[in-house]
């Protein structure tokens, strides 16, 4: 069964167009995405509306790890991205959905996330644990201003 919901806002000294390109580039996706102590590898990314992308986590501590992905179902540049997300793992059961939104502010950008049917063996918290700590990664990556 399906039930849990996270909804997550930030405000990044980035535009939205930098903040776009991080969710869709595979190389910056797998570098901020990861919660801390996992890595991640991109099997395949094909960001086009109905295109699809698997990746998968690995802990790095004790090497398990597990394979999920899905399809892009809205792409507004620099404003929205919503995909479907589903694990491989049967005990993970359901499929989740994501929006990710963009608005650009004085200072940046406003960014929120909304993911919604995350598994019930899941425990929301979890996931909010996870998405804050992805969310300073991307901070890191998409904030400096580095010259050529």
């Amino acid at each position: 069964m399906t039930t849990g919901t996270v909804h997550l806002q930030r405000v990044l000294r980035a535009t939205p167009e930098r903040i776009y390109r991080a969710f869709l580039e595979p190389d910056a996706i797998a570098k901020w995405l990861p919660p801390y102590g996992f890595t991640c590898q991109v099997h395949h990314m094909d960001a086009r509306v109905g295109g699809t992308y698997k990746m998968s986590f690995r802990n790095f501590g004790t090497g398990n790890g597990h394979s999920f992905g899905g399809e892009y179902v809205e792409l507004v540049p620099f404003e929205k991205i919503r995909y479907s997300d589903r694990f491989d793992n049967p005990n993970l059961p359901g499929q989740m959905h994501a929006t990710i939104s963009l608005r650009q502010v004085s200072c940046g950008t406003e960014l929120t996330i909304v993911q919604e049917g995350i598994p019930e063996v899941i425990p929301v918290e979890m996931c909010y644990l996870g998405w804050q700590e992805s969310l300073v990664q991307l901070a890191k990556l998409v904030e400096p201003k580095i010259p050529d």
